[in-house]
């Protein structure tokens, strides 16, 4: 099982690194591939030194399954050259998820729809995974008509820049800057461009994905995005419309069942989902949990995960491993 992971070497990359070793999933090479300025650097994976090799060398190598996250162009360009020789793809950047002949895929959700012909699959953006995790189940019982989403995002979602500008803006020193406005001790009301309706791409990832994730177009979805000065993971609050009613008991039970899921929702012990807390797990944690007074059949709650991890290397993995279980490589 020779498995290349593309962008070795950036955030995401190193994170599935680490992922793969601890879920010890099944590989006899790994290829690390990076940019041109990073050929020939080592990298450790449990307790072997590799060499990062270049694009061009990790296809002659023919791998199983090629793990990408270096960007929407990378992705683009050599996804296919990949597929080409037989490897199957999985996707972490925004290439391929909207394209209609690719699946778009959370394990936990719509992994049955995979087969040995899909050759590029597409891990869908960090902010979805974490809410379609909580809705899947409450719409397959209460059918979702309408959500509201406000997302509070983490600055590992942009990159090593980002993480660098909060940590000069701690010390207070001059560097270069990932956003346009200081990070430390604000919130920007802007993740990704804007678009011509004057959403983001990240908002509208969040209705465009959910929207093929969960396999129906009616669901009416608005989203904000905002990007805050945290390390651990995004948050959102959620507000949900149902087409019937519900009790929250039996909301809380049923995510409490929900594999992939861990409900935090203790009020007399102030207990609720936090980044701080989420950081290095693999859990989407749900927490306060309450019916929205204001309109009938409606939930408000608070997802929180690690964008790192389930949101992009995690799926990720687990995508391989249904692949691998299934004998679809």
């Amino acid at each position: 099982m020779k498995v290349a992971v593309i962008g070795a070497t950036g955030m995401v990359g190193e994170v599935m690194l680490q992922v793969l070793a601890e879920r010890n999933f099944p590989i006899t090479e790994l290829i690390p591939v990076a940019s041109e300025k990073s050929i020939g650097k080592e990298i450790d994976f449990k307790g072997k030194k590799y060499k990062v090799v270049s694009l061009e060398t990790a296809i002659s190598l023919r791998p199983a399954i090629a793990l990408f996250s270096a960007g929407g162009e990378t992705s683009l360009t050599w996804a296919p050259k990949f597929a080409e020789v037989g490897t199957t793809v999985i996707d972490n950047s925004s290439a391929w998820r909207m394209d209609s002949t690719k699946k778009l895929i959370v394990p936990e959700i719509n992994a049955t729809s995979l087969t040995k012909d899909d050759k590029i699959i597409a891990n869908p953006n960090c902010s979805t995974i974490q809410m379609v995790m909580v809705l899947a189940p409450l719409h397959e019982k209460y059918k979702v008509k309408r959500v509201v989403v406000s997302t509070y995002q983490s600055i590992t979602g942009t990159g090593l820049k980002a993480v660098r500008q909060l940590e000069n803006e701690y010390q207070n020193k001059l560097g270069e800057m990932a956003y346009p406005y200081p990070i430390h001790r604000n919130a920007i009301p802007q993740c990704d461009v804007f678009e011509e309706n004057g959403y983001t791409k990240e908002e509208m990832k969040l209705v465009r994905e959910t929207q093929k994730i969960l396999n129906d177009k009616s669901i009416a979805i608005t989203a904000t995005a905002i990007r805050i000065p945290v390390v651990g993971g995004h948050s959102e609050s959620v507000n949900i419309a149902f087409e019937s009613d519900f009790n929250v008991g039996e909301i809380r039970t049923l995510l409490h069942h929900t594999p992939g899921v861990t409900v935090q929702d203790n009020l007399e012990t102030k207990t609720y989902p936090m980044p701080i807390y989420a950081q290095g797990k693999d859990a989407v944690f749900v927490g306060r949990i309450r019916r929205d007074e204001s309109q009938p059949n409606s939930l408000n709650l608070w997802i929180v995960a690690d964008n790192l991890r389930k949101g992009a290397a995690t799926n990720t993995v687990q995508i391989a491993e249904y692949l691998v279980a299934h004998q679809l490589v």
